[in-house]
């Protein structure tokens, strides 16, 4: 979730949990919104480790922050820094609360992504997600907005923001409906087809809570399909020099006339044993831990080096360059591989770039 929605929502939280008549030792109405607000948006300043390299800012964001076993130091921490920055007026403990809330629905708000969060860090790198929302969805953000709005307008009550999280949470919920129904979708997919027993994956999409990816992980490939759970005429295609969001909008079918691609995870024949020897090389390692569905984007030479390319299928979209590109290089067969990341600058240039590990 971005980072202005989970603010917003703190903000809303904090004022759906005022007290009716707070104490004077209790932080006034506007003071407690505002302390929700940061608060909510203090996870995500793990974004610094963007400074180190954007392999480590990969691996690390969702961990320590947003992880459930650190909130109390954290809510410790930013209490006591609230404390300062107003002198002493009201105590820690007046914060506390406040911002234990803030930070607690942020971490909800990025576990219903598909991005994964590491609730239980520093003691486990294990990622929980119920992917029922994309990672940026204007109606989830728009209910806070409306909440937030109303409680401005009805100030003697905390009604409106209350109101405003509970249509959050049935949104979410029919959400959860329609993940389901993504996955059954690709059941009946793996049954008519007879592949292998396994997981069904949803992912949620952009633009509307009724499109979804459905991605089916096979032993040497993955069975991919973008699908509307609204629509009931397959879309118009757009031409060749529309625009990357009219290209993602129409790739959307009805389920009946879904469009599934395999993608292989490694490629085919001696590209294929290349690119697993390279998957599961040291230099991998930390990319390996991140990526829930990796596949083989490329192999080739640059400026003399060998490199095998993976990227992360959860992040495909019609018509954009996929993110989070990493792979492997080496100069000659007797040298170890290294590993690079591999993006677009402004121009479309695809670059490579040594990570420092």
């Amino acid at each position: 979730m971005d980072t202005l929605t989970h603010a917003l929502s703190g903000a809303l939280l904090a004022r759906a949990t005022e007290p009716k008549n707070p104490r004077p030792d209790q932080l006034p109405r506007r003071a407690r919104m505002w302390v929700g607000f940061w608060a909510a948006a203090f996870p995500d300043s793990d974004f610094i480790t963007r400074f180190v390299d954007p392999l480590t800012y990969l691996t690390v964001h969702r961990g320590v922050t947003h992880s459930v076993i650190m909130l109390p130091l954290w809510a410790l921490g930013l209490s006591l820094l609230f404390m300062l920055l107003v002198r002493g007026k009201y105590s820690w403990r007046a914060f506390a609360g406040v911002v234990a809330l803030g930070i607690g629905i942020h971490i909800i708000g990025d576990v219903i992504t598909a991005f994964g969060t590491m609730i239980f860090a520093p003691f486990s790198s294990w990622r929980a997600q119920i992917p029922t929302t994309f990672i940026i969805d204007p109606y989830f953000t728009a209910i806070i907005a409306a909440g937030l709005v109303a409680s401005l307008v009805w100030k003697l009550t905390r009604k409106p923001a209350v109101i405003g999280l509970a249509m959050l949470a049935a949104y979410v919920g029919f959400q959860g409906i329609l993940h389901q129904r993504a996955v059954t979708a690709g059941a009946a997919y793996v049954a008519r087809h007879q592949l292998e027993a396994g997981t069904v994956e949803a992912i949620p999409q952009p633009f509307s809570p009724f499109h979804w990816m459905i991605v089916i992980p096979q032993k040497d490939a993955y069975y991919m399909t973008y699908v509307s759970l609204w629509r009931e005429a397959i879309p118009e295609f757009p031409p060749e020099d529309a625009n990357w969001l009219r290209q993602v909008y129409a790739s959307y079918y009805p389920v009946r006339d879904a469009l599934w691609n395999r993608v292989p995870r490694f490629g085919s024949g001696n590209e294929a044993r290349l690119a697993e020897q390279v998957w599961y090389s040291e230099a991998l390692t930390a990319y390996r831990d991140f990526a829930l569905f990796p596949a083989l984007y490329g192999v080739d030479r640059i400026q003399g080096r060998l490199c095998v390319w993976f990227n992360d299928l959860r992040f495909a979209l019609a018509g954009r360059v996929m993110p989070f590109r990493y792979g492997a290089c080496r100069i000659g067969k007797d040298t170890a591989w290294r590993v690079y990341r591999l993006f677009n600058d402004d121009n479309g240039q695809e670059i490579f770039e040594a990570i420092p590990h």
